[in-house]
């Protein structure tokens, strides 16, 4: 989804107010696609995915839990075909082997075929008629649930109650919220909630004493900031697109422009890294993150038992 997150959003606000009738078309719909029949496939299934649009850490998470699986399971990523989305589908071929169709019942059936024993997916909480043996819900830790409202009055594509249907909530980022986990365990009180941090796996090959330019087209570019400031990386400009942008050479051209001028460093995310030309890739760093989870023995064990 190619957009800079409105900012009423983030709080109950005229402009939302106004934009609440819009959402009850999108709450009619996911009415209607609670009634689908769930079909439970032969693979063993995990889903990541999310509530609130975009950067929640779905993929960080999906990665980890492969490391942690595949040496009991053979494992594969299954993944949704978005034309917008090449930078993921190439991350996720970059650590394991991947299924990338228009159709996630499809892709699952390929799975069993080719004999993998567990699929990964990463998003497809939305898809009603799957059943899977286990559904993570992903929120960035600073964001929550924003305004509470339904697209496209609000950031949620559905309601909050609806995490009634999933086992396990993940907490992504710098943030702890106590209050919210509290009010996640009220409306599920059978819900696992797992708190996890983003942590840089490349850090040795970046000069901190140098001054930095960052750029991103992320979901949520300003937790990849915290994260960069955590580690003290000298930011000295910012430049923000939308979501899974795909750049244009001369917007590229114009970033090296600005660094050359103010004598930075370019660095970006790893997702914006591979949507980069190979060319365009010259002189740009990205800084590679993982996810650190609080109690990661309670959630392996979590995953063990419930697959």
């Amino acid at each position: 989804m190619k957009i800079n997150k409105p900012i009423f959003w983030d709080s109950l606000n005229l402009i939302s107010i106004i934009l609440i009738p819009l959402s009850l078309i999108t709450n009619t719909i996911n009415f209607f696609k609670s009634f689908v029949i769930k079909k439970k496939f032969k693979i063993k299934s995990i889903c990541v995915g999310n509530i609130y649009v975009g950067g929640t850490g779905k993929t960080p998470l999906v990665l980890m839990i492969n490391d942690i699986l595949r040496n009991k399971y053979k494992t594969v990523f299954i993944k949704k075909k978005y034309n917008d989305q090449i930078d993921e589908q190439k991350i996720l071929s970059r650590y394991g082997k991947l299924i990338c169709l228009k159709h996630r019942k499809y892709a699952l059936k390929i799975a069993h075929k080719k004999k993998y024993q567990l699929a990964i997916l990463d998003d497809g909480l939305q898809e009603k008629g799957i059943k899977y043996n286990i559904s993570i819900v992903c929120f960035n830790s600073s964001d929550l649930i924003g305004n509470g409202l339904v697209l496209p009055a609000g950031p949620l594509r559905e309601q909050i109650s609806n995490i009634l249907n999933y086992d396990l909530a993940f907490l992504n980022g710098m943030e702890k919220n106590l209050r919210f986990e509290k009010y996640l365990k009220k409306l599920n009180p059978k819900l696992k909630i797992f708190r996890a941090k983003y942590v840089p796996k490349n850090l040795k090959s970046f000069n901190l004493n140098k001054k930095y330019l960052m750029f991103s087209g992320i979901g949520n570019p300003s937790e990849f900031e915290k994260t960069l400031k955590k580690y003290k990386f000298n930011l000295k400009k910012n430049v923000i697109f939308p979501d899974h942008y795909r750049y244009k050479k001369h917007e590229i051209a114009n970033i090296k422009k600005i660094a050359k001028e103010k004598n930075l460093n370019i660095i970006t995310n790893e997702k914006d890294y591979n949507r980069l030309s190979k060319s365009d890739r010259k002189n740009i760093q990205y800084l590679s993150i993982k996810l650190q989870v609080e109690k990661e023995k309670e959630f392996k064990d979590f995953l063990l038992k419930n697959l």
